[in-house]
Formats: structure tokens, sequence, C-alpha cells
């Protein structure tokens, strides 16, 4: 390379400085492309062993050539160099005093970093006791070229070298190898992002997805175009705009706006993403307007698509308004990872940003090849369990030795059972269900744990026949009348959809499946549990973020990036902030929307409720939001707020809700917004541009979501009927409409007081349950303890009614072998393919499932042999209680007896 270039490219990479400045984080990555360095021309103060142990804690020793290094290697060599050891020590004490507790940080990191921290300590303590004469220490300086670190040699083998080297780790990139796996460790901001062909391909793409997803919303198991899906064909549509549209510039209100500013960009790609992820996610709100529009369930009349309009736009706003206000709870920290980010990111990285040659445990194949291998794979193989062999699907085999056994059907069945099947599914659709290759391994084993012990919970309920639940399905989702056949609401209230008593006297009060009672207590448990736990354990980081909201709301003018060092949040230092009070415009404009809802139309909601939605959004959204960005794992608000509304309107199922949608959907939208807020975050999309790209998105999706649910309500047949033979059952909006009977028009009181008195009990065992589980995780042993999390333990009670454990217990296989044995062994292989392997299988799997559902399904062509048909056999394809009401209850039905309902 010429000596001038070379210098260039110096340049490039260097901005000696400090690490808490942005600028000591951009790369001109056009000038390191168009030149890349060589190994022997970077890091020219170290030594080659020295290097190659960089080399190889960073991954890229794999490489074919050291000729042309990646950027962020040679970027990571400069700074190693830049670095001095005092700095390093400061950075690696500090990291080790915030991070020693958290469950994402590997144990022996945390370890190196200590043991460099301590030799520091000893080293500079024995040099004042002998006068300032060096300790001594091994360094690579003094190893021959040729040799190589033995798998147990000592962990710190060149002190200096190593301090710095995980310094720079933590103060340029990341302590978290997941996220050092799909992020760059520097920025360059001329990167294009917000373009017009952003906004083109997303809204394409949000009009398709809005389509497809909500059509199949109320499928189970559920079918999406998911947002791997979309990167994939936005990739290629933006590489054919690239070719295509004219180089032209205009002006804008002052602005001038690039048709097309050259090569496409990953960060155009990822905000793309960031378009699609709210016709991805849907709105929760859907349920509501299915359940009072559609004659199965309310069937009022009145909801016109004025109403709708008002209801989705005002609760998918006051999410994003929300939003934030969290961005210093849930986005700038570090420990913040959002484990379902990373995916996305690694499938943008691999379309997008170009690798070196380099062979890993064999491995050649480069990211973007493997991602497509994967991906056709996943689509050729869907055809097999969803169409062809859909016993593969729910391999429910044990039932298939004895289908008439109802013990048999009850313990094991996959679909009315409680799937205690070892080998349950040959399918990916349903062995991802707990995104196995992308959510922590401690996150499925806590999460299991739960589900076995509801299991027993379930069965000792069911069997006993406490509460009458022997006369039910085990695992049902519905609501029974008192002679076990499905409770219509119509029956007991009036034209209003109020509570009519004489109604009521009539038919009696609903009754639960011993699974959906077991699921309701666990979540009245959980809410009380979740809030002490997180208190106890994490108090110094609620107290901080509560210490930002309201300095944010004091000194608005302020930095949203102040208090915040790590090395993302200091790129993002780059770039426009969007102010606080911009989210509070949305705010206010959503609740303004709200209340015209309930004002214009007969709703029966009270306009205070949703300032209660709020409310108790503002209360509960930092620790939920914290712990679905610490794990992966969520909850939502609906089952608290549905309580409470209960009490405060007795007979309302409608205000029930209706505040229930806006008390959910706040906190769910928002966790989704501030999600994608966090993939901007990771990758460098100014946050002006994601906050434009938010709104328009929200806006457009909505309104298709919404003709297509209408459609689906008059043009499907037997639209979320328990039979239906293309598996529209609709269980969301089931499970909405339940909750709306039982705990609004019937109410809590009589559900407390007389049916199922046990479950206020509930509140006060998950507060008191906190208390030891406090003390478990601080003074057990840590190392069995650092990965117990016994919220999302509670949180396994949660998945039953109607899933089971045959939904889950496949992931488990896979997740211990990716994310445990392959991680842990080899690592590199991981980093590269790991994610890449979870987008391939999802994005193959939506693709086959639109493609079949249109070509075979919904023009019935029906494979009709054994392999088709033997899953629903028996007992576990149409499941009953194992006592019947009209042989063996009282009179012919059971529970408390006429003239004496509650």
């Amino acid at each position: 390379m010429a000596e001038k270039d070379q210098v260039q490219i110096q340049v490039a990479l260097s901005n000696v400085g400090s690490h808490l400045s942005a600028a000591d984080h951009e790369l001109n990555i056009n000038a390191v492309l168009s030149n890349p360095l060589s190994l022997g021309e970077v890091g020219t103060t170290l030594k080659d062993a020295q290097k190659k142990f960089v080399m190889n804690r960073l991954h890229f020793d794999a490489l074919n050539s050291f000729e042309e290094l990646p950027p962020a290697c040679t970027f990571i060599f400069e700074k190693i160099e830049q670095m001095s050891d005092e700095e390093a020590v400061q950075i690696l004490e500090k990291a080790i005093d915030e991070l020693r507790d958290d469950v994402n940080v590997q144990e022996a990191d945390l370890e190196l970093w200590r043991e460099l921290v301590n030799y520091h300590n000893h080293n500079h303590n024995h040099n004042q006791d002998q006068g300032g004469h060096p300790f001594k220490v091994s360094t690579l300086s003094d190893v021959s070229e040729h040799s190589t670190i033995r798998d147990n040699a000592p962990k710190v083998v060149d002190w200096s070298l190593q301090v710095r080297l995980e310094a720079v780790l933590i103060a340029y990139w990341s302590p978290y190898p997941e996220v050092r796996s799909v992020t760059d460790p520097f920025d360059d901001p001329s990167t294009p992002a917000e373009t017009v062909r952003v906004y083109i391909i997303g809204i394409v793409w949000l009009a398709i997805g809005s389509v497809i997803n909500q059509f199949f919303a109320e499928r189970q198991p559920g079918i999406a175009l998911g947002g791997g899906v979309v990167q994939i064909f936005s990739y290629f549509c933006g590489i054919f705009l690239e070719w295509t549209l004219p180089k032209w510039k205009f002006k804008v209100f002052g602005q001038t706006v690039d048709l097309n500013p050259g090569p496409y960009s990953y960060k155009e790609q990822l905000l793309i993403s960031v378009f699609y992820a709210v016709a991805a996610g849907g709105s929760y709100v859907t349920s509501n307007i299915l359940m009072q529009k559609s004659k199965l369930f309310y069937g009022n009349t009145w909801v016109d698509f004025g109403y709708q309009v008002l209801l989705i736009l005002s609760s998918n706003f006051l999410g994003i308004g929300f939003a934030g206000l969290l961005r210093k709870v849930a986005v700038y920290p570090p420990e913040a990872i959002w484990p379902s980010d990373l995916p996305t990111l690694a499938l943008n990285r691999g379309l997008l940003v170009k690798g070196k040659k380099e062979t890993i445990n064999g491995w050649k194949i480069r990211r973007f090849s493997f991602f497509f291998v994967t991906f056709g794979a996943s689509f050729l193989y869907f055809w097999i369990p969803s169409y062809l062999m859909q016993f593969l699907s729910q391999f429910n085999w044990m039932t298939w030795i004895a289908p008439d056994n109802l013990n048999l059907a009850i313990v094991t069945g996959s679909f009315g059972g409680l799937g205690l099947n070892p080998i349950s599914s040959f399918d990916w659709n349903i062995i991802g269900s707990n995104s196995p290759l992308a959510v922590p391994f401690y996150n499925q084993t806590n999460l299991i744990t739960g589900m076995f012990i509801a299991f027993f919970v379930i069965l000792g309920i069911f069997y006993t026949n406490y509460k009458w639940t022997g006369y039910l399905p085990i695992n049902s989702n519905s609501l029974y009348t008192n002679k076990g056949h499905s409770y219509k609401v119509q029956a007991v209230v009036n034209k209003d959809s109020l509570f009519d008593n004489d109604k009521y006297q009539q038919v009696g009060p609903p009754f639960y499946s011993a699974a959906n009672l077991v699921v309701y207590g666990a979540f009245f448990a959980l809410y009380p549990f979740h809030i002490v736990y997180e208190t106890g354990m994490h108090h110094r980081e609620l107290l901080k973020s509560m210490r930002s909201l309201v300095n944010a709301f004091k000194s608005f003018r302020s930095s949203t990036y102040d208090g915040f060092d790590d090395p993302h949040s200091v790129m993002m230092r780059a770039y426009k902030e969007v102010p606080e009070w911009a989210f509070m415009i949305v705010l206010v404009i959503s609740l303004v929307l709200a209340i015209l809802c309930v004002k214009l139309y007969p709703a029966e909601t009270p306009v205070w409720g949703l300032f209660f939605a709020l409310g108790i959004n503002f209360v509960f959204l930092i620790p939920l939001t914290t712990i679905a960005a610490r794990t992966g794992f969520s909850f939502g608000l609906n089952v608290l707020v549905e309580l409470i509304i209960g009490y405060a309107c007795p007979g309302n199922g409608l205000a029930l809700s209706i505040i229930k949608a806006f008390g959910y959907n706040i906190d769910g939208q928002a966790q989704s917004y501030i999600s994608d807020l966090k993939l901007g975050h990771y990758a460098k999309i100014p946050p002006r541009a994601m906050f434009r790209c938010q709104l328009l998105s929200i806006f457009i999706a909505s309104f298709i979501q919404l003709g297509i649910l209408n459609f689906q309500i008059t043009g499907i047949k037997d639209y979320c009927m328990p039979h239906n033979r293309q598996k529209f059952t609709c269980p969301g909006t089931t499970i909405f409409y339940s909750a709306s009977v039982l705990w609004g028009v019937i109410g809590p009181k009589k559900v407390f007081d007389h049916l199922y008195p046990i479950l206020r009990w509930c509140f006060l065992i998950g507060f008191l349950l906190a208390f030891p589980c406090i003390a478990i995780k601080k003074y057990g042993p840590r190392k069995y303890f650092k990965t117990f999390e016994p919220t999302i333990i509670i949180g396994g009670f949660l998945q039953y009614a109607p899933y089971n454990l045959s939904y889950y217990i496949p992931g488990v296989y896979v997740a211990y072998a990716f994310m445990v044995h392959i991680k842990g062994r080899y690592e590199a292989w991981w980093q590269k393919y790991n994610y890449l392997l979870s987008s391939g299988l999802d994005a193959g799997i939506a693709f086959s499932s639109i493609i079949i559902f249109f070509a075979v399904q919904y023009h019935e062509k029906d494979i009709n042999w054994w392999g088709n048909t033997v899953m629903y056999a028996g007992y576990d394809g149409s499941m009953v209680g194992r006592l019947n009401a009209t042989e063996s209850a009282p009179d012919g039905y059971f529970g408390p007896r006429k003239g004496h309902y509650p």
C-alpha cells in the first residue's frame, strides 16, 4: 500500500481522545473499505504473538487472509494502542461494579476482569512497599511468534495487553458477546439512513405485512410475515432502487433531498425494518373490536368504522407517547440488551455488511449465503409438517397408543391436554415458540421450570375437582356454564351490553377450566411479586431510572443522553435527539382521541377510566419494561386492569374491555416501540428519522388492519368457531371475551367472594414469596443462583390455556444445543451464524405458510390420510371433562344452586 494511502486510512481510523467523545467512535467506512489495512500495518507497537492473541479474542483468527482486515478489527487495534493502562483499569473497575449482578454478563469475563484489576492493585501496592520495583509478570512480547496459548494456560498471560483489550471492548463495543456479534464498535454518520428509498419500500411492505399479519392474527398457532422475510425482500428492493432511481436532488422545506444517494446502506435497511415492525407487532385492540362486533361474542351493531378508527389510533399512539419517557430506562442503559432484537441485527449485517473470507470450525460459507440456504431449507421443509404430514407438527404420539384413554390425553395431549411429551414436535413453528435461538438459555430453563410446577398444580386441581374443574376440559381458555357448555354473554346482558340480573339468575355464573384458574392465580401473584422483587434486587437501577424521568420533566432542554457513557449512547450523541415534548404532544393528542371514542359512542365507558389506564402504566411500565429488556420475558397489565375496573364498574363488560385495551396496549405498544428504538440505537439510526417513520407507519398500518379485520368477520366461514378447519379459532379474542364476561359482566366481587375466593389470596402469596426469592438470589451460592429468575418461573404458569408443555419442551433442547453447548465451545461459529439461523428458519416458515394457505388451504385441497388425521383422534382432539354434569352432578348441573347464584 502506498504510504500516502496508509496515512489517510490511519487518519480515518484515529480520533485520538476520550472514549466518552462521539468523535472518538467515528470511522469513515468508505475510506477503510477502499484501502483495507493488513495485520502488519495495524498495532505497530505490538508483537506478532500479541496481535494473534487479540485476533483470537475478537474471533478474527479464522480469516483466510490477514492482508485485508475487517474495519472492526483495525478499529480495535487502534484503540488498544491509544488506551493507557491506568484508563483501562478504571474502565474495568467501573464495569465490575455496575455489571457484577448482571445475569447476561458471562461469569468467565467477570473473573478475568477481576483478575486483571487485582493484579494491578497488588502490583501497585507492591511497588510502593518495595520502593517502586515492578512486580514481574510474563508477557506475550516474550513468547515466540510460533507459540500458541494452551486451553489450560492462566487467564492473565500479558497483563498490559489484556487489560487494554478488555477495556476497549467495554468502552468501544459492548461487554456482551451477543451484542458484539451483531454490532460495530464504530459509527459513520455520513452513511445514508432516512432516504426516499426507505419510505417507498417501507410503505409497500408495511401494507403487505399488515394485510397478512392481521389475516393470520387469530390463527392457532399463529402465522406472521416476520421481519426476517421483509428484510430479505426489502434488501432486493433497495438494490433495485439503487440501480433504477435517477440521481436527482431537490429541496423540500429548505432541506435537500437526494432521490438516490448511492449504494443502499445497512442503516436504510434497518430503518425499513423499524418501519415494518408496526405491522409485524399488530394492534391489541383488534381483539377488542372483533369481540364487540362479532355475533359470536357481543354483537354490538353500533361498532362502525369511525369508532374503530378512534379506538385503534388513540391506543396505538398512546404507546409511542410513553415510549419516549422510557428511553432512559430501557434504551440507553447497556444492560437493556433486548434479546429479541439481536436476530434482526444479525440478518441486517448478513445482507449488507460484506464480510471477509474465513474458516470457522470448518465452515466457510458467508453470512449472506448461510441465511438463504437456511431460508430455502425451512421454506421447503415446512410443507411437510404443515400440509403433507401434519402429525409431525403436533406429534402427540402418546395419545395414539390409546386414543380413547382420557387420562392419557389429559396428561400428554398436544391439543386439549397439558402436553407432557418429551418429543412433541418436528415443526419449527412450534419448536421456536419461545425463541430458543434468541433469548438467553436461563429464560428457557426458568420458564420450563415454572411450567412443570404449574403442570402438577393443574393436575391436582383437576383431579380433586376443585371448584368443579373436573366437569370441564382441563386446558381450555373458554368459559363454561354449569352444565359444561360454552358460556354466551348475550344470555346475561341487556340490549346495552350491561349486566341483566334476571337473565343471569336463569343461566348462572361462568366457570374456568383448571388451567385457566391457575393462569389467573399466577397473574395475581405475579404483579405484587414482581414489584417487590425488582425493587429489592434492582433498587439502584430503578431509582436511577426514576431520577432520569424526573429530570427529563424538570430539565426538558438537557440532553436525553445525560448520565449514559456506554459506547452506543456516546455514538448516538452525534445525532439530533427527539425532545421529550414531542412525545408528550403525541400522548395528549392520543388521549383526546380516546376521550372522543368513549363519549361519541355508546361504549358505556367513563372518561376517568382512560386516565386510570395512563396512571397504572406510569407506575408499572418501568419494572415491566426493564425485565423484558434484560431477559426477553414480558407480561402485560391486562389482568390487573380488568380486576380493578371490574370492581369500579361492576356489570359492565364493555367498559372493562375498552379500559383494559388501553391499559394493556399502552404497555404492549410502548415495549414494542422501545424495542425498535433499541434497534436504532444499536445501528446508529438518527432518532428523529426513527420518530418520523414510527408515526407514519402506525397511522398507515392502523387503517389497513381495520380493513382486513372487517373482511374476516364477514368473509371467512365459521370464523372464531372452535372447530374452524383453517385453524381460525381466535385464541386471543376468546381469552379477551372470557375475561370481559367473568371480570366485567359478572364482576370480581362475585368471583372473589363466592366462585373462586382462593384467587384473592394469590396477591398475598406473590407478595410474601418475593422475600425468600430475594434472599436466595442475593445470598445463595452464586454458581447456582446467578441465573435464577423467579419472575420468569411464575411466568411459566401463564403459558397454559390454550398452550401447553408440548409447545415449549422442544425449544429447551434447541436452546441448550446452541445457547450453551455451541456458544461455549464454538463461540466464533455461534457469533457468526446463530442469529442468522434463527432468522432464516423463521423467515422460511413465514413465507412458506403464506403460500401454503392461499395455494391449498383457502380453497380446501385436503390430503386425507392417517398422517393428517391421527392427531385429532380420540379425546385429545375433542377434550372433555372427566366428569359429566348431566350424569354425576346434583340435579344435572354443578356449582352454586339455582336461586342462590352469587
